[in-house]
């Protein structure tokens, strides 16, 4: 089963992947660009085929893909009649949505995932069915029996029981009235909820069942968005915070210190992770399938955002640099100048050149740290 889990997240980043490309590549052909290649993979072709002007394939090394679109910079060649087609002589407005489309497909896939959890899998929650009402407690004093389901709380329907007993809390013992069915029946029953010292609130005294929820569609949708908002907060932290975050990664690499859930993780860890989800035997299905998918929701999310970070060779730089074409513009407009020529990214080659660089020994890093001393999550 952990194998199964391993091979679903790969699988699963593949796909994502190749919607990330995708994205590039019908922006790119909607604006009217040349796009000469889209491939899963880099390194030796193993298959392709051509449909118009793109061949379509995929490569020895499942490491990420490309969709190569013509004339990134001015010193690129066209084909005689197709200079217009070039990405570089496109509006910044063009560029801008074909650089951000991968990104913006990542976020698609986080929420489209979260809302077939909310919808299709559904989430463990507290229900209002009571499975036991403890002695000596006010629940039992006012004749509530296991097998109640509590439908109303003071006239106020139950729609969430995590949220809605809330009310029981915060009552300060006064009495409330509960419409609850048994057997097929709805009767009345009013309680007095009384503090216990322990739970430091007041209490009823009963217990209830732990289920599985699903929503129906437009709800899915309002708590999709809510926890993809979550998400993407979240991921915005982690990536302010991951500066801070790499000296502790060598410390967990090459000096034993054990390693931190709420850390950096590379794609062999996050893949171990949901081996041990698909596996664990202190899930059910639907928890391994929800968690497994909240995974590959996060990890898109996050990775949308980072693709976003203005240096290069990311979308984000590349997305930088366009901006700054404009800014330039704006201000010879104003200067009563020409449109200076775009900035060649070509010239940036050193700057591209050593943040790959940075980005590959992290990678390495994160690699041997996922092997050696792999985060472990107690599923």
């Amino acid at each position: 089963m952990e194998l199964l889990g391993i091979l679903a997240f790969a699988v699963a980043l593949l796909l994502s992947v190749m919607v990330h490309e995708l994205g590039h590549y019908l922006t790119a052909k909607r604006f009217g660009m040349k796009v000469s290649e889209f491939f899963l993979g880099f390194g030796k072709r193993i298959w392709s085929f051509t449909k118009g002007e793109t061949e379509f394939g995929i490569k020895a090394i499942p490491a990420g893909g490309y969709c190569r679109i013509e004339g990134m910079s001015p010193r690129d060649e066209m084909p005689a009649g197709e200079e217009g087609r070039a990405f570089f002589t496109a509006s910044s407005g063009k560029k801008l949505i074909v650089l951000g489309a991968g990104s913006f497909a990542h976020l698609l896939i986080g929420f489209i995932l979260i809302f077939a959890i909310f919808f299709g899998v559904g989430v463990n929650t507290l229900l209002s069915d009571i499975t036991k009402v403890s002695p000596n407690t006010a629940a039992a004093a006012a004749g509530f029996l296991p097998g109640d389901k509590i439908l109303e709380v003071d006239g106020v329907e139950v729609k969430d029981w995590f949220i809605d007993s809330q009310v029981i809390a915060k009552s300060e013992g006064k009495p409330l009235t509960y419409l609850v069915s048994r057997g097929g029946e709805q009767i009345i029953i009013k309680a007095s909820a009384r503090y216990d010292e322990s739970a430091k609130r007041y209490i009823l005294g009963i217990i209830t069942k732990i289920g599985t929820e699903r929503q129906s569609f437009f709800p899915a949708i309002v708590e999709s968005t809510q926890a993809t908002g979550v998400l993407l907060r979240e991921s915005v932290k982690s990536l302010f915070t991951l500066p801070t975050k790499v000296p502790q990664l060598f410390r967990q690499t090459f000096g034993g210190e054990e390693r931190d859930p709420n850390g950096l993780v590379g794609v062999v860890g996050a893949a171990r992770v949901s081996g041990d989800v698909v596996s664990s035997t202190k899930l059910d299905n639907t928890e391994q399938l929800g968690t497994f998918l909240l995974i590959v929701a996060s990890l898109n999310i996050f990775v949308g955002l980072f693709n976003l970070l203005p240096i290069l060779p990311l979308d984000g730089g590349h997305m930088a640099v366009a901006i700054a074409d404009e800014i330039r513009a704006f201000i010879a407009r104003l200067r009563g100048r020409p449109r200076p020529a775009g900035i060649d990214v070509n010239v940036l080659t050193p700057i591209t050149i050593g943040v790959f660089a940075v980005l590959a020994v992290l990678t390495v890093i994160l690699l041997i740290a996922d092997i050696f001393n792999p985060i472990s999550l107690n599923f």
